[in-house]
């Protein structure tokens, strides 16, 4: 699809980039408070555009059906339908103060297939970045990834976290974004000149991918109710539900009482807990330049998230069992929230020949019908949105 032939009267052309993002450690963490840690990779979502001075948004992806009409002054509620996370964009400009006038008309493009690179945190920041070119309005970093997030949140129904949108935003090539998300503070972490070459593998399950259709929200809830539970069994003032989080419940308090949760709600305490110890220890291990123990980290909180967080559909658990399998893989793990989508990797790139045959051969040897929709890429580390 062209945008010169889509719209052959335009009389100029913009474009709007924002990276992907992988998580290889802090995954399920993010909406509790937790550290985590991330990279963007030089994939992601480019928005062709030239704008229009009656308001009007006319907007048409390569991925998704139908053009898609609104008006930057008359968003009201959502549709249901995959626009919604650029209307939620107009709706949280317009509530926060900022005057809209001009509209675009776009075309959106996307590197890969959706599903576990956060594409939706993409698009919803390369379309905010878009509208407030064409208005003349400058946001911090910080304040992009506030606003995208409450799109997120508020508009489109997904209780995320800010690990998203903090990844495509602030990381540089070749560092690890080391991250708190309790104060929004972070770390480039640059790796020792010893670490040998890596790229990012990105092993797709040809199974698309929505959070708002998922048990996503299910498993932000489990966790405040373990937080919840636990502040309560203290005696604290637990204050309300969807205020409390893990991240204010000690180590320590969890070991006292979790034995008094349920069942459910203590695996996922259990993966807060170990996966932010495995996010401190990545980073230490990634600054060493132990690519090894690193993925070796990677691995084990793919794990987690299986064991614990019980996410992963048996497409996902076939592929990370697929690479725990294969040479010159050094970790991997979903990519995402583990609800359909992909998994992503850490690998040694002399051997992505091999890779891709032993991945592909063990994943269609189980889902021989995704041939079709199964794939892999390799992509590069690259910086945060550029403003």
């Amino acid at each position: 699809m062209n945008f010169e032939v889509l719209y052959p009267e335009a009389k100029e052309k913009h474009t709007t980039f924002c990276p992907y993002r992988v998580c290889p450690i802090g995954a399920h963490v993010d909406h509790q408070f937790g550290k985590v840690a991330g990279f963007a990779i030089n994939k992601g979502i480019t928005i062709t555009y030239c704008p229009t001075d009656d308001g009007s948004v006319e907007a048409v992806s390569e991925n998704m059906p139908e053009k898609k009409e609104f008006c930057v002054q008359k968003v009201k509620s959502k549709y249901g339908d995959w626009a919604d996370h650029l209307r939620g964009v107009i709706r949280v400009l317009n509530s926060e103060g900022y005057s809209l006038e001009r509209g675009v008309r776009c075309l959106i493009k996307g590197d890969l297939p959706i599903g576990g690179l956060s594409s939706s945190a993409s698009v919803i920041i390369a379309f905010m970045l878009t509208i407030c070119k064409v208005n003349k309005i400058e946001l911090a970093p910080n304040e992009i990834i506030r606003l995208a997030q409450k799109v997120e949140n508020e508009y489109v129904g997904v209780n995320c976290g800010t690990l998203d949108q903090s990844c495509e935003v602030y990381s540089k090539a070749d560092h690890l974004l080391f991250l708190d998300t309790l104060d929004g503070t972070y770390d480039l972490l640059e790796h020792d000149k010893c670490m040998p070459n890596y790229e990012i593998g990105i092993f797709f399950s040809g199974v698309p991918r929505s959070l708002a259709g998922t048990k996503f929200n299910m498993r932000v809830d489990e966790c405040h109710a373990a937080a919840y539970y636990i502040t309560a069994a203290m005696g604290k003032d637990y204050g309300r539900f969807f205020e409390t989080y893990l991240r204010n419940v000690s180590f320590e308090d969890f070991q006292k009482h979790k034995d008094k949760l349920p069942a459910t709600w203590c695996r996922r305490a259990e993966h807060f807990y170990s996966e932010q110890r495995r996010v401190e220890l990545g980073a230490q291990l990634w600054q060493k330049g132990d690519l090894v123990s690193f993925g070796k980290t990677v691995f084990e909180s793919g794990a987690s998230s299986i064991c614990n967080y019980e996410t992963g559909s048996p497409e996902l658990k076939a592929l990370y069992d697929a690479m725990l399998k294969t040479d010159g893989i050094y970790g991997g793990r979903f990519s995402g929230a583990g609800f359909k989508g992909c998994c992503m990797a850490i690998v040694d790139p002399s051997y992505k020949d091999s890779i891709t045959k032993s991945i592909t051969e063990q994943y269609l040897a189980q889902f021989p019908n995704l041939k079709d929709a199964f794939s892999v890429h390799y992509c590069k580390t690259t910086d945060g949105v550029i403003i």
